[in-house]
């Protein structure tokens, strides 16, 4: 008997429903859940992670897993919803990554764009991406765009640690994911220039900021030039004077903070975590919130302000 049939039996709602359940159609009058509201919701939550703790995980991790076992030995943020452990907002995801001195991590590429800020690390410490050899030093932000080849390694004698972001979890939502791994397992280095558009040196970071006139809080703010690159995230250095409040801010926009000198505290709703240099603390969208500096601080931001705009969602309160 067919669909047709069954429909033109049936003698009241309760009996089309099963029908409609069967063909996979949902009656807009019969969800199972709200699919409109508004304004923005999520089970994401403003979170916070200390440094100091993981850069002890991992260096005590590094005993039993190198980089032969896992190609990289991170950490994730993530955000607990549900069963996720893995997203650390909901589409951009952060890890501090370590690495011992002699440990070279394999390349591979793949759809998501990704960058590097370097916490710790001694001479000798490289990241490789298209061939391109870069130093990985103290306070750089180094890109790696989609689909570029890309391995790191510890030439040096001190253990290094960098934190990782990358733009995985709208990958994961939109679904055009490659990954491949080098066929040569490391790739060959050709160039090993001075500057490069996918290093961006702290040095020349603060000589940015310097430039930049305060705004009513005497914070200053920097956008870095890495959307030709990367089109998914903003990323923005921000120096707060001591005392100084960031915000509230409250948008659809969604950030993951990283402090790289000074410390303070992170404000949102019922939340409150003192931060300090290294820590990692992460708005979701619509989370209203502010950030307070104790003493002269750099904040670096990484968010997902660039999908907003093009997508026509960028909304502010």
């Amino acid at each position: 008997m067919s669909t047709l049939d069954d429909i033109a039996k049936t003698e009241g709602l309760d009996d089309l429903y099963p029908l409609f359940a069967r063909e996979r159609y949902t009656a807009g009058w019969h969800k199972k859940r709200r699919s409109l509201w508004e304004e923005p919701k999520t089970e994401f939550r403003p979170r916070h992670w200390s440094y100091a703790e993981a850069h002890a995980a991992l260096d005590q991790a590094s005993q039993w897993i190198d980089t032969e076992l896992a190609e990289r030995r991170n950490l994730l943020m993530f955000n607990p919803v549900g069963d996720n452990d893995y997203d650390t907002v909901r589409t951009l995801v952060t890890a501090y990554q370590l690495i011992q001195p002699g440990e070279h991590a394999r390349a591979h590429k793949h759809t998501p764009n990704a960058l590097r800020l370097i916490l710790d690390a001694g001479p000798e410490l490289f990241t490789v991406v298209n061939g391109v050899k870069l130093p990985m030093v103290p306070g750089d932000v180094l890109l790696t765009p989609g689909e570029c080849w890309h391995s790191h390694f510890n030439d040096g004698n001190e253990t290094a640690c960098w934190i990782d972001f990358l733009d995985v979890p709208l990958v994961h939502r939109l679904e055009p994911m490659f990954y491949t791994e080098h066929p040569d397992v490391y790739q060959k280095v050709e160039q090993t220039p001075d500057a490069h558009p996918f290093w961006f040196k702290r040095a020349d970071i603060n000589a940015a900021l310097d430039k930049v006139t305060p705004d009513e809080a005497g914070i200053r703010r920097h956008v870095l030039d890495s959307q030709d690159h990367i089109l998914t995230m903003e990323l923005t250095c921000l120096a707060l004077p001591n005392g100084a409040t960031l915000g509230p801010v409250r948008d659809t926009v969604s950030r993951i903070y990283a402090a790289t000198k000074g410390s303070g505290t992170f404000r949102s709703g019922e939340h409150e975590f003192n931060w300090k240099r290294g820590d990692i603390f992460a708005a979701p969208a619509w989370a209203r919130h502010e950030i307070t500096a104790n003493e002269d601080s750099d904040i670096f931001e990484v968010c997902d302000k660039p999908v907003m705009e093009k997508l026509g969602f960028l909304r502010a309160e």
